[in-house]
């Protein structure tokens, strides 16, 4: 299968819902991708909001065999198919462009601290080689937050001249729009594309040239943000902005995971849902009030919700 179409728009790193035992929930997971992909939204399974680091080679795998075999489509999927095995990374990396996934978003090696940039070039040059398949586009996942593991832009610039076309874009959850903006300034003319890391910035980065978001709570707040990402150029852009980072603000008061859960189990009523891996605790009653409260104060809904239960 040729990947020719460039990823552009709203993407979530889909949570992963689990059975009481604590092993993914397969049904759940296949409604939950089909459900956003409804809303217009790609799936960026397996990243950060995906408890993908809590994840197995083997699970991740299952899942996104899951997802093919129930027919969803692979060239909306951008696999988080980062680790800090070389192996692994290689593995679900090949497993992914041979299934025809339209990308895989990349985290760098992340255990080890203050490693060069050398260090991260053959990391990922490891992997392009490996595979070594000409559909494979990277999506570089710059977090620095949570990895301490920052992607430079002079290895950005490094890795665009050694590997053009396969280095298709990035990630940014720095939180740092100055970053973004200089991303979006040093390489989105020569077709890099640049997706903001939060709702947060997606008018910003839009009206810099950037692709979209990658965002976590794109798992329940999907319409408005693809209906700023598709009329960003309208007069009411800054309104419909303002109302995104309203609700994610009261997201953010909690884990963004657990209170992400708990607010799927409150509007479809499955309480299987609140299910979090450890070192991950679900949010107790008190909180699931106070977040409730805050969202029905918003007017906050999730369309189509009967297609989650």
């Amino acid at each position: 299968m040729t990947i020719n179409t460039r990823l552009r728009g709203v993407f979530s790193p889909v949570l992963t819902p689990f059975n009481a035992d604590l092993t993914p929930s397969v049904d759940r997971f296949i409604r939950h991708c089909t459900w956003l992909l409804k809303q217009d939204v790609g799936l960026s399974i397996f990243g950060t909001n995906s408890e993908a680091t809590s994840l197995t080679l083997a699970e991740k795998h299952r899942l996104l065999d899951a997802l093919l075999e129930a027919g969803l489509p692979a060239a909306r999927m951008m696999p988080g198919t980062g680790f800090c095995a070389l192996g692994d990374a290689i593995d679900l990396t090949r497993h992914a462009v041979e299934a025809g996934c339209g990308g895989v978003l990349m985290l760098p090696p992340f255990y080890y601290k203050g490693v060069s940039d050398e260090g991260l070039f053959r990391s990922f040059a490891t992997v392009i080689d490996a595979v070594a398949d000409a559909r494979l586009r990277i999506y570089l996942y710059h977090i620095p937050p949570v990895t301490q593991v920052p992607i430079s832009l002079a290895l950005i610039e490094r890795l665009l001249k050694a590997y053009p076309g396969t280095i298709a874009g990035v990630k940014d959850s720095s939180g740092d729009w100055n970053n973004t903006a200089a991303m979006l300034k040093e390489f989105q003319p020569a077709g890099f594309d640049v997706f903001a890391g939060s709702e947060t910035f997606l008018l910003a980065n839009m009206r810099g040239g950037g692709a979209g978001c990658i965002t976590a709570t794109g798992n329940v707040n999907p319409a408005p943000m693809v209906a700023l990402y598709e009329r960003w150029q309208q007069e009411d852009a800054d309104e419909q902005q303002r109302a995104l980072d309203a609700t994610r603000a009261v997201f953010q008061q909690f884990p963004l995971i657990p209170a992400m859960k708990a607010a799927i189990a409150w509007k479809t009523g499955d309480q299987a849902w609140r299910a979090v891996r450890p070192p991950l605790v679900e949010l107790d009653a008190g909180q699931a009030r106070t977040l409730e409260g805050g969202l029905d104060a918003l007017g906050f809904r999730m369309p189509h919700v009967e297609d989650l239960m």
